[in-house]
């Protein structure tokens, strides 16, 4: 109870305008509604028993009476309509904000911190965690308001007759333990409940991603039973919580109704003693009656409470995360190619137990252009990481014309920096956009740049050039084409250094060869590090740095490591025999087609 009034404090401090504007309608309803108890007492005596035993009424009194009923009603309607309205907009609001302030969360968090978490727990977060945390809010002035009606009715009963008020009082201990109980079963029910969600779009976010992989392997069946699993435990746990909140509701709903007829039978005791009149019976039982509903929208509250305090301890969780990157106060300024150094580098996933670099120590001259080579899991990826500061190094330091990246201001190193990675991503977004991606630069700098990536060609043979819209994940293009998009994106920004993370790897050689010429020879040069593979695109670089185990075994250029670096050239040449292999092969195959 305690934290979930907590994390309903956060939302009154928050829109403490739209709350009060809430609670006041919602009291106008209540006051409203307790009048109406007066209004029909009222009625009871000066209309309907003189119509009884006279057997005529005035016209004024029937009028009065008619009069002030609908007076009434009218506020009373009023009081719904901007308890309902200002409600929904303290809820929606607040859901909007916590959306917000958890994906700039995201947004700020280092990669590192993504690793850890499933990207299914990230939506989670950010969609249902945040329905949950703010669900209270739309019952909240509503139960606020009408404890101005509990008090007044509770007044007016003891005002009215204290005996029979006290005997309707008896049901809030009764009240209180059901709270108690209710709360204590349906907590971590809720929690679980909370937990699966997020599984479950963890499972259905895999599968989505990972259709390609699931069709071609006919993974199917597997698939949807693997979801079926995890939704039919989603299923029970909701069954669970509905089962006590199903238990909670009537029970709570029958308490005020027990108060009501202990009222009518005491009272009628009374009424036949002649303690009380008949208009004092009606007005204290309709006043109690009265009292069932403001029980109920707090029992509302109560009951959206557990699954509240989840919410909002599953959205603190991102919120607090530490895993943010600190930034300096220095600017990066010039235009020139960026002088690359590392220090002593050494970085390991997880809490350390996976270390990928150790020691590792390089400098890159201005417009160089350096390859990065070694085997599969020698730690080059990783490292281009740190180029662009995506990850910061465990030990050691990545310098910028001789700047630690980790004092450079915010957004400084992504404005002198740029990663293209073997993975493309294209938005659902045209040509133009995905360059772009939302940079104020016009169609000759686009053009530009597809020009130097050697999209220039099939970008013009689009149906609508630079407007074309390539689809989700780019799927209307081939994946030499997304990656050259890709690259153009990142020429298009003029980085100092640009690091190409195998980003050619699905374009012709000769494409890719063009591309590096265009690179070097461009009137605006960066310094690049490209992680490459094949021996044609090494033979272009000034000089090669080759790895093994996270380590830097040796440095130079291309015919030198030839030489003197054994494991070098074992790679290099094996991917060499491996393509001519594949390129005899395929002149079989088309030897045999024409035969």
């Amino acid at each position: 109870m305690r934290q979930g009034l907590g994390v309903l404090g956060v939302a009154i401090r928050a829109e403490k305008s739209i709350f009060a504007a809430a609670v006041l309608s919602s009291a106008l309803y209540g006051l409203m509604t307790v009048a109406a108890a007066w209004a029909l007492g009222w009625a009871t005596d000066h209309v309907v028993l003189p119509a009884f035993e006279n057997g005529r009424i005035t016209t004024g009194a029937l009028a009065f009476g008619a009069l002030l009923i609908l007076g009434v009603s009218l506020l009373k309607a009023l009081g719904v309509a901007g308890r309902r309205y200002f409600a929904g907009v303290m809820q929606y609001r607040m859901q909007a904000r916590s959306r917000r302030d958890v994906t700039r969360q995201y947004l700020r968090l280092p990669l590192a911190w993504h690793h850890r978490h499933p990207t299914g727990q990230l939506l989670s977060n950010a969609g249902s965690d945040v329905e949950a945390a703010w669900a209270p809010l739309a019952p909240l002035p509503m139960a606020v308001g009408v404890v101005v009606m509990l008090v007044t009715a509770a007044v007016a009963m003891v005002i009215t007759d204290p005996i029979l008020a006290l005997v309707g009082f008896l049901v809030f201990p009764a009240i209180a333990v059901l709270n108690l109980v209710y709360q204590r079963r349906l907590n971590p029910l809720a929690t679980r409940a909370q937990q699966l969600r997020a599984e479950v779009s963890e499972i259905a976010h895999e599968s989505f991603d990972g259709a390609l992989v699931v069709k071609t392997l006919g993974r199917e069946d597997e698939e949807t039973a693997r979801f079926l699993a995890k939704a039919n435990e989603l299923r029970d746990a909701n069954i669970a919580v509905g089962r006590v909140r199903g238990l909670f509701d009537p029970v709570l709903e029958a308490l005020p109704t027990l108060g009501v007829l202990a009222v009518l039978l005491i009272g009628a005791m009374r009424l036949e003693s002649g303690a009380i009149g008949s208009g004092v019976l009606v007005q204290v039982a309709y006043l109690f009656t009265l009292l069932a509903f403001p029980i109920r929208a707090l029992g509302w509250v109560l009951a959206e409470l557990p699954r509240a305090v989840v919410g909002y301890q599953r959205i603190r969780a991102v919120l607090d995360a530490t895993g943010s990157m600190e930034h300096g106060a220095v600017e990066l300024t010039g235009a020139a190619p960026a002088r690359l150094e590392v220090r002593d580098l050494g970085y390991a996933y997880g809490d350390g137990d996976f270390p990928v670099l150790h020691d590792v120590s390089l400098k890159v001259a201005p417009g160089r252009t350096v390859a990065l080579v070694g085997p599969t899991g020698s730690g080059k990826s990783t490292l281009a990481q740190t180029f662009v500061r995506l990850v910061d190094p465990a030990r050691g330091a990545v310098l910028l014309d001789g700047t630690d990246l980790r004092e450079v201001t915010r957004g400084g190193v992504s404005d002198a920096v740029a990663l293209v990675p073997q993975q493309t991503f294209l938005f659902d977004d045209t040509v133009r956009g995905n360059v772009t991606l939302g940079l104020p630069v016009g169609d000759e700098d686009v053009w530009a740049a597809l020009r130097l990536a050697q999209a220039e060609g099939f970008v013009s043979a689009l149906p609508s050039g630079l407007d074309t819209q390539v689809g989700e994940r780019g799927t209307s293009l081939s994946g030499g084409q997304r990656q050259r998009v890709a690259l153009a994106r990142a020429l298009v920004r003029r980085p100092r250094l640009l690091v190409l993370d195998d980003a050619t790897s699905s374009v012709d050689p000769q494409v890719e060869a063009r591309i590096l010429y265009g690179l070097r020879d461009a009137a605006q040069v960066s310094t690049v590090v490209v992680i490459a593979y094949r021996m044609a695109t090494i033979a272009l670089a000034d000089e090669v740095v080759y790895l093994e185990h996270g380590r830097v075994v040796d440095q130079g250029g291309h015919a030198e490591l030839l030489v003197r670096c054994e494991g070098y050239r074992n790679l290099v040449t094996a991917y060499e025999r491996q393509e001519a292999e594949r390129e005899a092969l395929d002149a079989e195959q088309e030897e045999e087609v024409s035969a």
